[in-house]
């Protein structure tokens, strides 16, 4: 057998192999616990913290001087250093920059 050949059929097995542990790993189901259900993505869940924020991104360098802003990146830096639990809706949102003093109070 040459070299020619023996460099082909080497390829051959490889690639059957790569192709066969695909279809494996693709086949197989991840075993989850009974108790667990599925989390909902973030992406899922209409959040007024997400839509706050996609508004201060929206204004760019103005948001910078914006006071419902700010909050709002506060209240997202507090929940992801994990010191405040996500609520589900937003301490203020960035339309209403006087509304949170109050409630503050």
């Amino acid at each position: 057998m040459d070299g020619k050949t023996l460099a082909c059929t080497v390829a051959v097995i490889l690639v059957a192999a790569a192709v066969t542990a695909a279809a494996l790993g693709l086949s197989r189901k991840e075993d989850k616990p009974a108790g667990q259900r599925p989390r909902a993505t973030a992406g899922l869940m209409p959040s007024p913290l997400r839509d706050g924020l996609r508004r201060c991104q929206v204004l760019g360098e103005a948001a910078l001087r914006d006071d419902g802003c700010a909050r709002l990146w506060a209240e997202q830096r507090d929940r992801f250093l994990g010191l405040k639990e996500p609520s589900g809706r937003s301490i203020v949102e960035p339309d209403a920059p006087d509304a949170a003093l109050h409630e503050a109070r």
